[in-house]
């Protein structure tokens, strides 16, 4: 069924902020953690939420497909598809550190139509549509100016890059350079972007439900989304978001960890 790129945007912020309330009744509750077959953890929290997102799709988009990082993907021949992350930064979630998110997206093919990452602990809703802006609570949402590496906020998800050695090697280098470098990144690394509050972001491994929502959001806010080959995807495998005034800079350094 065919939808107005703005009707789609709102869907994509009412489902992430529906999934994500619910996430949020179980955050600092003490709940069991369980671990996947990939050796990630899972929680009732992850499970319950997702199952509210898709529950809330399937009445309102029935045609379309879902892709979901706990319950995989229904309806996989749809033109249109849903991409969801119920609770990105699990890990961050199960230590009552309040910087994880639900994230959504709508896609054909690989093309983003619109992506919402809401913060339900911290109230920070971020979203976004191609050619239609990146608003953050509501407001028009930018990356920020500057343009000097020496004077820029860096930031990682896990520094040690414990899969990637070269590509660790790079992010120190980069780290070295810039004014300031931080990590408890997950999803709230890249709203820090958007939203001007840091200069980029970096993670050594995403899956497409971690990364769908993020690029139109960087993008419509002025910055740059690509992975580590420099190539602008949310399917790359890995993801490096940057204001536009750093992000040849960024990438040059950067280039490093990525194998010829």
């Amino acid at each position: 069924m065919n939808a107005d790129p703005r009707d789609l945007m709102e869907a994509a912020a009412d489902v992430a902020r529906k999934a994500g309330d619910v996430a949020l009744d179980f955050f600092r509750r003490g709940i069991a953690v369980d671990t996947k077959s990939d050796g990630t953890p899972v929680t009732v929290a992850d499970r319950t939420a997702e199952w509210t997102a898709r529950e809330w799709l399937e009445a309102r988009f029935p045609e379309d497909g879902i892709l979901g990082e706990e319950f995989g993907e229904s309806r996989p021949g749809a033109k249109r598809r849903w991409i969801l992350d119920p609770i990105d930064g699990t890990k961050t979630f199960i230590r009552g550190v309040p910087l994880w998110g639900t994230l959504v997206a709508v896609a054909e093919g690989e093309t983003i139509l619109a992506g919402a990452a809401y913060f339900p602990a911290v109230n920070e809703l971020v979203v976004a549509s191609p050619g239609l802006g990146c608003f953050w609570n509501g407001s028009a949402a930018r990356v920020s100016e500057q343009d000097s590496l020496a004077q820029a906020v860096v930031l990682v998800t896990d520094e040690r890059f414990l899969q990637n050695p070269a590509k660790g090697a790079a992010w120190r280098e980069l780290s070295q350079q810039a004014s300031l470098s931080r990590t408890w990144g997950d999803c709230y690394g890249y709203l820090l972007v958007a939203t001007g509050r840091a200069e980029v972001m970096v993670d050594e491994g995403l899956s497409p439900w971690d990364a769908a929502a993020l690029q139109p959001i960087i993008e419509e806010a002025g910055g740059v989304f690509t992975d580590w080959k420099g190539t602008r995807t949310a399917f790359g495998g890995d993801g490096i978001a940057t204001n536009a005034a750093l992000a040849k800079r960024v990438r040059e350094v950067l280039r490093t960890g990525v194998p010829s």
